[in-house]
């Protein structure tokens, strides 16, 4: 059996899950908003919380071939973007363990300006 809570971010800036409102991820865990997901701009992130990791695949991307797991919200199981597990080539290394999160997914909430 699944987890039975969600995780909770104390951040005052959080990005959640679009559907149903899980927190995802804290502002400061952000390293880039120069992404491209499937559906548009995505955002990179260190941690990410409350999410569930499909199979890893290879998939060959924009910047090369990489494995990754498609990751999906915990609570509502919406598709949010993936997880990187491995980068083919030395220069996209920096990836991995990285999560990549769609926009259109995701929503701002909290103290955003």
């Amino acid at each position: 059996m699944g987890k039975l809570f969600r995780e909770y971010l104390n951040n005052s800036c959080v990005y959640s899950c679009s559907n149903c409102h899980t927190h995802l991820a804290a502002e400061d865990a952000l390293v880039s908003k120069a992404f491209q997901g499937r559906l548009g701009r995505a955002y990179l992130f260190n941690e990410v919380v409350n999410i569930e990791c499909g199979p890893a695949e290879e998939k060959m991307l924009m910047t090369g071939l990489h494995s990754i797991r498609d990751v999906h919200c915990s609570h509502c199981r919406a598709y949010l973007g993936w997880k990187y597990e491995m980068a083919f080539e030395q220069e996209q290394k920096y990836k991995v363990g990285k999560v990549i999160l769609e926009k259109e997914h995701t929503q701002k909430e909290n103290g955003w300006r």
